[in-house]
C-alpha cells in the first residue's frame, strides 16, 4: 500500500505468505499502471485544451478588432466590405476548427461508428476529389485519378473519403499554381494501395514522424491557412480500419502519401 516491496519477500517460495504477498504485488502493479495511465490522460487533456486555446485565440482576436473598428469609425463602403470579408474568413476558420475538433473528439473517444462494407474504391475516391475540385481549379492544378471501377475493398466509404479528402486538400494547399495532384490505385495481395502524389514543396525526412501529430504545422507550411488536424484525422481514420499511411517526399519536388486499405 505504501509503494514499497514487502521486506523478506520471496517470490519463488512455496508458502502461504509468499503467495499472498505475490497477489498483493500483482494488485499493486495493476493500480500503479492505472495511476500512470490516469496521469497520462490528464496530461493529454491539458495539452489538448492548450492547443485549442492557441488555435482559437487569433481568429477571435481578429473578429473583435474589426468589430471594434466598424463600431467606432465611419469607414467608406469599400473599406467596410473589406473588413466584413475578413471577418467572414475568420468565422469560417473557427467553424472549420470546431468541425475538425468534433471529428477528432469522436475519433479519439471511439464514439463514431464505422460502417464497413465491400464497395468500389473509385466511388470513394470520386467523393474525396469532389471536395477539392474548386480549390484545384482556383490554382490551375491538374487533378487526376486512375482507379479501375472493378476494384473493391471492405471499408467505410464516408470516413475513408474524409481521410483521402484531407490528404488531397493538403496536397493542393502546398502545390504551386500550375502544378499537379494525382491519385492512383494499386491492388496488392493483402492491401490495396492508394497513392496521392503532388508536385508541391515537399517534406523533409526528419518531419515524417511529426506530420501526423495533432496540431502539427511544419515551419515551411506556416504561411498557409490550416490548423494541423487534416493528416492527424486521416491517419486515425485509416488506422481504425486496420490500414496505415506512409509518406515519401523530396523537398522542392513533391510528396506521395500512400494509403493502405485491407483488401
Amino acid at each position: 500500500m505504501s509503494g514499497r516491496q514487502p521486506e523478506g519477500y520471496q517470490p519463488y517460495e512455496d508458502s502461504l505468505t509468499a503467495k499472498v504477498q505475490g497477489k498483493l504485488m500483482q494488485y499493486f502493479d495493476i493500480m500503479s499502471e492505472g495511476k500512470r495511465q490516469s496521469l497520462r490522460d490528464k496530461e493529454t487533456i491539458q495539452g489538448l485544451v492548450s492547443d485549442i486555446s492557441h488555435q482559437v485565440k487569433t481568429p477571435i482576436a481578429n473578429i473583435k478588432m474589426f468589430t471594434g473598428i466598424l463600431q467606432k469609425h465611419q469607414l467608406p463602403p469599400e473599406k467596410q466590405a473589406q473588413f466584413l470579408d475578413t471577418m467572414e474568413e475568420q468565422i469560417d476558420k473557427l467553424d472549420f476548427l470546431m468541425q475538425s475538433l468534433i471529428k477528432m473528439s469522436r475519433l479519439e473517444t471511439g464514439t463514431f461508428t464505422l460502417h464497413m462494407k465491400e464497395a468500389p474504391l473509385s466511388d470513394t475516391i470520386a467523393q474525396a476529389m469532389s471536395t477539392v475540385w474548386a480549390k484545384a481549379e482556383e490554382k490551375d492544378i491538374l487533378l487526376t485519378a486512375s482507379c479501375d471501377s472493378a476494384i473493391t475493398v471492405c471499408h467505410d466509404p464516408k470516413w475513408t473519403a474524409e481521410a483521402l479528402g484531407n490528404i488531397l486538400d493538403n496536397a493542393i494547399k502546398y502545390t504551386a499554381c500550375g502544378g499537379s495532384v494525382s491519385v492512383s490505385v494499386l491492388p496488392w495481395q493483402f492491401y490495396t494501395r492508394v497513392d496521392i502524389t503532388d508536385t508541391g514543396i515537399g517534406i523533409p525526412k526528419e518531419q515524417y514522424n511529426h506530420i501526423f501529430q495533432r496540431f502539427y504545422r511544419a515551419p515551411q507550411a506556416a504561411a498557409q491557412e490550416g490548423v494541423g488536424l487534416g493528416l492527424y484525422l486521416a491517419n486515425g481514420i485509416v488506422t481504425k480500419q486496420k490500414g496505415y499511411i506512409s509518406v515519401k517526399s523530396k523537398v522542392g519536388q513533391g510528396t506521395t502519401f500512400s494509403v493502405y486499405l485491407l483488401s
